[in-house]
């Protein structure tokens, strides 16, 4: 493939040395919106975007306007999802965006799809817990959020989320820490009176993110159509 770089902090420089290491070349690399507009002139397999959530949604809007297959890692933004994937089928384009690309803590949310089934109906409250680094911008993290939209969409007492522990039983508690120097670490613990079940995914190195947006774009980058990291594993 050749991959164009949208955003090149820590993120895109490890796709970078992943990607060709994998035999991919890096045909472009973007970090502002007029080394953006040269992408429409580029011959482009995939688009990588790793940026912040003011220019994420413009940047995948000029990939999909432009006929660039595209996957997004950038959260923050997602109250616009629905534009985008209106956009997407307008064009007949390629599209992908997941809060997470690490393949462990996407069977780790397919997991959690399944505990949350179940505990609903079995009188378990959850809570939840994730621990990242301290340049990590937004909090909860994005695979936070995605744990906890699965979990209050099959919780019919649960009406939302919390940043800090619970003491309402109609709001999921999300507690949050940075700490220097960490990849990253998601639990989530389903408690009753009687007895608690801790589910947990660590990362031991950020460059398994990296390593699953590279599986993705191979996966991704000749189809046509919305897709999410679910569809990619159950592909598998």
């Amino acid at each position: 493939m050749n991959i164009a770089l949208i955003g090149y902090g820590n993120m895109g420089k490890t796709i970078e040395k992943i990607a060709k290491a994998a035999g991919h070349a890096i045909g472009a690399v973007a970090e502002t919106p007029e080394e953006l507009q040269q992408l429409s002139n580029a011959s482009i397999d995939l688009a990588i975007e790793f940026t912040q959530p003011d220019a994420a949604f413009q940047n995948i809007s000029f990939c999909l306007e432009n006929g660039i297959p595209v996957i997004s890692g950038t959260t923050g933004w997602t109250d616009r999802l629905g534009e985008i994937e209106e956009l997407c089928r307008s064009k007949n384009g390629t599209f992908l965006f997941a809060s997470n690309f690490s393949i462990g803590v996407n069977l780790f949310f397919e997991l959690n799809k399944w505990l949350a089934d179940k505990m609903a109906d079995l009188s378990f409250d959850p809570s939840m817990k994730e621990v990242h680094h301290t340049e990590k911008k937004d909090s909860p993290s994005g695979t936070a959020l995605t744990l906890a939209e699965e979990i209050i969409s099959s919780h019919p007492a649960l009406k939302g989320w919390i940043n800090e522990e619970s003491t309402d039983n109609k709001k999921l508690g999300i507690v949050s820490e940075r700490i220097p120097n960490v990849p990253g670490t998601h639990t989530v613990s389903y408690s009753s009176l009687l007895e608690r079940i801790d589910i947990t995914h660590t990362a031991h190195d950020r460059s398994v993110f990296a390593e699953g947006v590279v599986k993705v774009g191979e996966w991704i980058h000749q189809k046509k159509g919305i897709y999410t990291m679910s569809d990619y594993i159950n592909d598998h």
